[in-house]
């Protein structure tokens, strides 16, 4: 792992989403708030222009501007004057893969490509396939009205209309008059219908979103162009670190962010790198990932390992679903190999033209579908793609074409390769996160982001292990527990993470949930989504019925086993949402989730306590995500870009009132004040890792470690502990320490009775 030799990063981040509704200059308003509350660095959501409207920021239209809906370059200049008086730093996200042209008339190098084609100064900037020109844009709908498609004269010029789309008529393709196709016609791009993004697309995707059109920074032109923005911030040391997002849909990451490195070589630089269970980070000079390793890490540890056959078996029988993780995720990744990257295997397969066509598409269709990881990074990662070569050669016909094509998929210079690598990423992250983690519900808690299902809870010991390697490896890297992406947040997970220790209380209710309100309902059957569903009820608890039936929807067509967002199953669907509604309506269902609810409430607090604690001491820089300070509730975006109350968190940070585990949250506010302000103030406590162990019955109830000064006490397994009598004199020694979160001080043989009776947490500091 390269260690650049740079200044050490921010103690701590907070992520801010700005949008119009929340610009850079509510951010400068903020930054006392945040320094009060320890922070080291502000961390932002994308600022380069995008989509109007775009409430995330990814779908950036002008990489060289800053987006004027979000502040502007006037915002941009308060909140740098604000955080350098503060003395924070800044962190900004970038999207160095893609940009957003939905709008094409916004983005100026699209529009360019568009009226210009290959003639354009912008056509090497997009990873368009021109040996198949014209330009294919995928949005007519299924029928095209005779009006809808027509020629507007503008300034200097024509455009061609349909609905809200604007596109450029190319100089002297239009005479007055002419009919609108044949002025389609004669133009560097054709309108196609929607449905034909999956199978006819000659330009590379983000994902599969045909509105992201792939960069080609893998020319240094295109990158010096694109990251313009960003280096003056640089140079202008306005920025401590940068977060790189999706590395892993570009050619060569590695060049890339060598070229990152020269471009920032002072800055703590981060990537959204998704580490599958034993992958290590690339030798790329960067700090580290974007921490859904680690959120994982800290996950398993406060779920039970000992209920793992009891959740199997009722999975197995209440759904009729017997699949692994494993099974389910190969099952997910085909399926969208099959519905959505025909056009990506449709380009790769052009490159073999000795061979046919189908089976090329086939062959390495099956084989992104067998990769383990996301992707190898040529050189790198020969024994991965090797791997994935093996397993997709069961089948004779693949392993013939396969065996043709090994030498080039092995060379890192090929565009075949290069091709391969980065559809195995794509084909992992909708296969898995976005489709198997929605159909495959034996226990959605770990169903997350870098998550890994297939185990259920650790040890102590193996959290500890990892650390271990943590503090060795990755010191620097990011910490989560909640991003924009995760599926659920934080203490939905803490509170399902509950259910593990209450088997047969969850029985009872899922039981109850799928016999009066789940599927099958009104005719159609998808047991395994109400048994999804019926998890999301107890982990998001009560929240605004709304929220609940627009996750619903979601959730249902990313499962994509009984609708989906192409064509979706009215029937289904409103079988769905009757399901939700019946959780708030039908007062047997309701009484018996309220039942559940009650249960799993002050154990949720405590894990909740318990895993923040944790991931904010642990190796790495830990990011809080907005509000998180507080009760977190939220689900999948959008639903985690809700606007954040913060003068309620003004007014409890200012409370020196003793903190109690209601549900208010300052009990995890007092834990995230008290941890941030020590990182910042006392970094040098926080060098180390080293496990620490309690005496006495109870002791394997006890997550501690010491970072080098600061001891990490929490509790795990909560319900469990308590049904069990308690700690039971279980004892940790200690030498003269003070909880900073009580303010208690301690010596010697301490009762964890003592230390945990007013809150599940501690943090020793030595006195």
């Amino acid at each position: 792992m390269t260690t650049p030799a740079v200044p050490a990063p921010p103690s701590s981040t907070y992520r801010l989403q700005v949008r119009a509704g929340f610009t850079l200059d509510d951010a400068a308003a903020l930054v006392d708030y945040l320094s009060d509350l320890g922070v080291g660095a502000v961390y932002l959501s994308p600022l380069l222009t995008s989509t109007q409207g775009s409430d995330h920021g990814y779908d950036v239209t002008d990489p060289t501007t800053l987006d004027a809906a979000r502040g502007g370059e006037e915002g941009w200049a308060h909140l740098v004057e604000a955080a350098r008086a503060a003395g924070l730093g800044l962190v900004l996200d970038i999207v160095p893969n893609h940009l957003g042209v939905a709008a094409a008339h916004e983005n100026p190098a699209w529009w360019g490509v568009l009226a210009e084609g290959q003639d354009s100064p912008y056509a090497r900037w997009f990873d368009i396939d021109w040996s198949t020109a014209p330009l294919r844009i995928p949005v007519l709908g299924d029928e095209v009205g005779e009006d809808e498609l027509q020629v507007v004269a503008v300034d200097g010029g024509h455009e061609i209309r349909y609905h809200e789309h604007r596109y450029p008529v190319a100089e002297g393709s239009y005479t007055e008059g002419d009919p609108v196709q044949d002025v389609l016609d004669r133009q560097h791009y054709r309108l196609v219908g929607w449905r034909k993004a999956g199978t006819e697309l000659n330009y590379r995707r983000f994902f599969a979103v045909a509105d992201l059109a792939g960069l080609r920074v893998e020319d240094e032109a295109v990158f010096d162009a694109t990251h313009a923005r960003v280096a003056q911030m640089v140079a202008e040391d306005q920025l401590v670190g940068i977060r790189v997002d999706h590395p892993d849909g570009l050619v060569d990451p590695a060049t890339y962010f060598e070229r990152l490195r020269a471009l920032a070589p002072q800055g703590w630089l981060i990537g959204e790198k998704i580490l599958e269970p034993g992958e290590e980070l690339p030798d790329w000079p960067v700090q580290g990932t974007s921490g859904y390793d680690a959120m994982t890490e800290v996950g398993q540890a406060f779920v039970s390992p000992v209920t793992e056959t009891a959740f199997t078996e009722l999975y197995a029988e209440l759904t009729g679903d017997r699949q692994t993780m494993h099974e389910a995720v190969l099952a997910g990744k085909r399926h969208v190999v099959a519905t959505l990257f025909g056009s990506e295997l449709r380009r790769i397969a052009a490159l073999a033209p000795e061979l046919d066509a189908g089976e090329v598409s086939t062959a390495l269709g099956e084989l992104a579908c067998r990769f383990r990881v996301y992707r190898s990074y040529l050189p790198d990662g020969v024994a991965d793609l090797d791997a994935a070569l093996e397993a997709a050669s069961q089948d004779p016909a693949v392993a013939r074409t396969l065996e043709a094509l090994s030498a080039r998929l092995h060379d890192p210079e090929d565009e075949l390769a290069r091709r391969v690598q980065q559809l195995s990423g794509a084909v992992m992250a909708k296969g898995t996160e976005d489709t198997a983690y929605y159909r495959q519900a034996r226990f959605v808690a770990l169903n997350e982001v870098g998550g890994d299902p297939d185990t259920f809870g650790v040890e102590p010991e193996q959290f500890h292990a990892a650390q271990a390697r943590r503090q060795e490896r990755l010191p620097e890297s990011m910490t989560a527990l909640s991003t924009h992406d995760t599926k659920r947040g934080e203490d939905v997970r803490a509170r399902l993470a509950v259910l593990s220790e209450v088997p047969q209380a969850w029985e009872r209710f899922v039981r109850h949930f799928l016999e009066h309100a789940g599927l099958p309902r009104e005719g159609v059957a998808d047991r395994a989504f109400g048994y999804f569903l019926a998890q999301t009820l107890v982990g998001a608890g009560r929240i605004e019925r709304e929220r609940l039936h627009a996750y619903a929807e979601k959730a249902m067509r990313e499962a994509s086993a009984s609708t989906s967002w192409d064509s979706p199953d009215e029937r289904f669907e409103s079988a769905v949402h009757a399901a939700v509604d019946a959780a708030y309506d039908d007062p047997s269902v309701a009484d018996d989730l309220a039942r559940l609810l009650t249960l799993v409430e002050q154990p949720g607090w405590s894990n909740a306590l318990g895993q923040k604690l944790v991931q904010l001491t642990m190796p790495g820089v830990p990011d809080v995500y907005q509000g998180t300070e507080l009760w977190e509730d939220s689900l999948v975006d959008p639903d985690n870009r809700r606007p954040v109350d913060f003068e309620v968190r003004r007014a409890m940070l200012a409370s020196d009132a003793d903190p109690v585990v209601d549900g208010s949250g300052a009990a995890k506010l007092r834990v995230v004040r008290e941890t941030l302000r020590l990182r910042r103030d006392r970094p040098e406590l926080f060098t180390g890792y080293t496990p620490v162990q309690a005496s006495g019955p109870a002791a394997q109830h006890l997550l501690a470690f010491d970072r080098g000064g600061v001891t990490s006490c929490v509790t795990r397994l909560p319900l469990t502990l308590a049904e069990a009598g308690g700690w039971r004199g279980t004892t940790l020694r200690t030498g003269p320490v003070t909880d900073l979160l009580t303010g208690r001080e301690l010596e010697g043989e301490v009762s964890l009775d003592e230390l945990l009776g007013r809150l599940p947490v501690a943090l020793l500091v030595a006195r």
